[in-house]
């Protein structure tokens, strides 16, 4: 029987290293896998002004279109197409244009929040945790921010200190308990990636699947 591509949530705070992992992953799978980013999936109001957009908490799960996500997941899984939707964190807005994906054997899914939608959880085979110190998320936020995003350095500060840690603690750091694995420091643990890309391999090969896969 056609066996449905096999999901992996990929899943941590801010900075952790989970974007790493999940392309190394990708990569290891030469050609068989796709990303797919919370990220994408943020709402958007091109009616609210710029300077409004800026103060929104983008680190809670209201900020985040999941249900469009849940959807396009579930295409994916019965072998369909997807067109998601692209975001800009330098306007802070969804852009018109949309991506074509095809379905793949293998969905990652990464996002920080992805564990905290049980909807979504249902659709993962495999829920991955990266793990890292709260000090080396934070630079790692201030570097990409500032580098990548045009933010300043006191804007990146602000925003970590009244949203990005509050909603880490609420919403990311207890979504830990559904992982079937945590790894440290990402995809610098080659061991653990090594170890992960192996089960995922003989998971492909096996005839059923059911639940979680670990």
């Amino acid at each position: 029987m056609d066996k449905a591509p096999l999901v992996i949530g990929v899943a941590g705070g801010t900075g952790s290293g989970k974007t790493t992992l999940a392309n190394k992953l990708k990569e290891a799978m030469q050609g068989n896998a796709l990303i797919l980013s919370h990220d994408f999936y943020y709402r958007s109001d091109a009616n609210t002004p710029f300077e409004e957009r800026v103060k929104w908490n983008y680190d809670h799960p209201a900020t985040f279109d999941t249900d469009r996500m849940i959807e396009d997941v579930e295409k994916l899984k019965r072998k369909q197409a997807i067109d998601h939707p692209v975001y800009s964190f330098v306007t802070y807005s969804r852009e018109e244009q949309t991506v074509h994906m095809e379905p793949a054997p293998v969905i990652i899914l990464e996002g920080i929040l992805i564990f905290e939608n049980q909807r979504l959880r249902d659709l993962m085979d495999i829920k991955v945790f990266v793990d890292a110190d709260a000090d080396i998320r934070l630079i790692r936020r201030l570097l990409r921010d500032v580098k990548e995003r045009g933010r300043s350095l006191d804007s990146v500060i602000d925003q970590y200190m009244l949203t990005v840690k509050p909603m880490h603690e609420q919403f990311v750091e207890p979504s830990k308990r559904y992982a079937d694995i945590i790894i440290p420091e990402g995809g610098k643990n080659r061991v653990a990636l090594h170890m992960l890309v192996d089960r995922i391999n003989a998971l492909l090969h096996t005839t059923t699947r059911s639940g979680s896969s670990m």
